[in-house]
């Protein structure tokens, strides 16, 4: 059987330069790559290939509760000072949950969610 290796997401965003912005300077990715059209952006061995589409529906605009990506990070707490202090858009306050994971949750400048996480003892 294969072997998940890397996870990569895929957004339609309005302004790449803008989101791609937002990813550096708030979330701390770096860019790799700048195909036409296109802004890639990586932190770790997480990939996020943002897609220039203006004409898209934003997704604050879609009246669902999904999220785009589930992070799990090590030193959430320090993470999440950093995206306060930032300026990130914190959608719920970090807290251990019930299924073993301390996390949070954020939207981005695109009103998409990620819920950022660190796995609690067992």
């Amino acid at each position: 059987m294969s072997t998940i290796l890397q996870n990569h997401y895929v957004l339609a965003v309005h302004d790449v330069r803008r989101s791609a912005d937002f990813y550096v300077r708030v979330l701390g990715f770096d860019v790799i790559a700048e195909p036409a059209g296109w802004v890639f952006v990586k932190k770790d061995e997480c990939v996020i290939m943002l897609g220039e589409c203006p004409d898209d529906l934003p997704p604050s605009e879609l009246g669902c509760h999904n999220y785009f990506a589930s992070l799990r990070v090590s030193g959430v707490d320090q993470y999440y000072k950093h995206l306060k202090a930032r300026g990130a858009e914190i959608l719920s306050a970090i807290e251990d949950k019930p299924w073993k994971m301390r996390e949070f949750a954020l939207r981005t400048v695109d009103g998409h969610r990620i819920t950022i996480g660190q796995s609690l003892p067992q």
